[in-house]
């Protein structure tokens, strides 16, 4: 859900003038500035793949419920995953901003009790270390869909309306999430992590 409301605002702001979508299938969506590249497996994607070449910046929005899930399972998905593919793509580009989709209560010590929010900080932090231009770890809270998105789990309509309407600091669009990490690309930011408040901010 999160990967297709970025794509979209992308799509459609102007500061952008090209996108690669690098996906376990098609995104369904056809557009002059689209490219795609379906990868099965993100884990066996090559050191030195020239799809990936050519780029300002990664907004990895990827990401999995732990729910169901044991650390060393979700530490795969979550963690192995990520790093692996932003060490392939800053191997092909060089002065690269890697703009990166946590999650609210992040744990940036790696040391607390909830499994998710330790695996998602040590995210974060391997990030910073990699050796980017940039790197900005997003942390949104309740994120309402783009009008018109196809990915939205049935569960999760009844909320779009009411969640931000009764916890606005709570809240953000999906567009606002975009705009925001398009402008972290063109203007920076203070800090790396970027908290509800600061991606409000920031989308201005």
């Amino acid at each position: 859900m999160v990967g297709e409301g970025v794509l979209m605002e992308c799509l459609e702001n102007s500061n952008v003038s090209e996108v690669l979508s690098v996906s376990r299938k098609p995104c369904g969506k056809k557009h002059a500035k689209l490219r795609e590249y379906i990868v099965p497996d993100f884990l066996a994607i090559p050191t030195h793949d020239e799809n990936l070449k050519g780029y300002d910046a990664v907004f990895f929005c990827a990401g999995i419920s732990s729910i169901g899930m044991n650390e060393e399972e979700y530490t795969k998905i979550t963690f192995d995953t990520t790093i692996h593919f932003a060490k392939t793509v800053l191997l092909q580009n060089q002065d690269l901003v890697f703009n990166y989709v946590s999650g609210a209560h992040t744990d940036g010590t790696e040391s607390g009790k909830m499994m998710w929010a330790r695996v998602k900080g040590k995210t974060e932090n391997t990030l910073r270390k990699l050796g980017f231009r940039a790197v900005y770890n997003f942390r949104p809270g309740f994120m309402k869909p783009v009008e018109g998105q196809k990915n939205v789990k049935w569960f999760f309509k009844p909320f779009i309306w009411i969640f931000p309407a009764i916890l606005p600091t709570k809240s953000l669009t999906l567009r606002e999430v975009g705009r925001a990490m398009i402008y972290a690309v063109q203007k920076g930011y203070p800090t790396s992590t970027l908290e509800i408040k600061d991606i409000k901010n920031l989308a201005i």
